[in-house]
């Protein structure tokens, strides 16, 4: 089991504080143990959450030891902090923990130096702050996250669910990782620039919703090369029709569910078998190797021998040769 120690600093976001709290205590391994032990932490006993005081049960000593170490966001990003602090995290990352800040715990992370050099993010509202105030940092405003490694930072409110889902990834596979994707009634579509998505074979719709008939047919026939006309047919209704529902209960397209269901599909095959990549791509409905390649990577951000590499397990080693190499590349 896994030890996630939390650091509650003066006014801490309640919002930041919790998501790794919940998290990572929903996460089950997969004969029903838990995978990680959580920790809260703090300097003092009790710490000002704004409209609640909060006592916490670990001092700055429960960084110690810990595996991976979260910075939630402060109400007062310009607030300082004290060199006890400081030295809790240099002392937790020179002992070779994984060090996360989730939306503004990007700068009280930043004032350690630990980010010095690397790129961060934070929420978008205080980007520009972080590029001031931090010059030696690569601030980029337009992710969920930034994973370097042993040093994560998230942007603001729900890009910590995705942070913290991504590293449970990284610990305990994909499909620990959708577990508590679903336990957190998480939203997986998440898009823009390069934000990375949680393997899930099935992309959720919300429940209850009348597209999900639908869904679930579409689910089963992601090899088919379906259109538009075909979805619409099977549902009994107009395109028009099919096309607004699909906006209002999924926030997209037919096609670009499918699309994005077929990724996922194949995300979750090129992680946990050793199916070759264009198997993989006709088997989730690309007609061609490179249509699914180009699909794949406009999705993702990297190629699929890439992903492959990057979160593949054993169980997920290529069949022929150059698919799977040794180690982890990080993003």
């Amino acid at each position: 089991m896994l030890t996630v120690a939390v650091l509650a600093l003066p006014r801490v976001v309640p919002f930041d504080l919790s998501t790794p709290v919940e998290v990572f205590q929903r996460a089950r391994l997969a004969d029903g143990r838990p995978g990680y032990r959580v920790r809260v932490c703090a300097e003092e006993a009790e710490v000002d959450a704004g409209t609640f005081t909060l006592r916490a049960p670990w001092g700055l000593d429960g960084l110690a030891g810990a595996d991976t170490v979260i910075v939630p966001g402060t109400a007062d990003v310009t607030a300082p902090v004290g060199p006890a602090v400081r030295a809790a995290l240099r002392q937790a990352a020179d002992a070779g923990a994984r060090i996360a800040s989730i939306c503004s715990g990007t700068f009280p992370l930043a004032a350690t130096g630990l980010l010095d050099g690397l790129r961060a993010t934070t929420h978008w509202v205080a980007a520009d702050l972080l590029a001031a105030t931090h010059p030696d940092i690569e601030v980029d405003p337009n992710v969920l996250y930034v994973d370097n490694g042993q040093f994560l930072t998230s942007a603001g409110a729900a890009a910590g669910l995705d942070m913290c889902l991504h590293m449970i990834r990284r610990d305990h596979g994909s499909a620990v990782a959708a577990d508590a994707a679903r336990l957190s009634v998480m939203p997986l579509e998440r898009e823009g620039g390069q934000a990375q998505f949680i393997v899930h074979d099935r992309v959720p719709a919300p429940e209850g919703s009348v597209l999900e008939p639908v869904l679930d047919w579409l689910r089963d026939n992601l090899a088919r090369p379906l259109t538009l006309a075909d979805i619409a047919g099977h549902a009994g209704v107009s395109t028009r029709t099919l096309i607004r529902r699909f906006r209002e209960q999924t926030g997209t397209t037919p096609l670009q569910w499918l699309h994005r269901a077929r990724i996922r599909r194949a995300q979750h095959l090129l992680e946990t078998t050793r199916q070759p990549v264009e198997r993989i791509g006709g088997e989730v409905g690309f007609g061609s190797p490179t249509a699914f390649r180009d699909r794949f990577k406009r999705t993702t951000g990297v190629s699929p021998h890439t992903y492959r590499r990057t979160f593949g397990g054993p169980a997920g080693a290529a069949a022929n040769g150059d698919d799977w190499v040794n180690g982890r590349a990080m993003a």
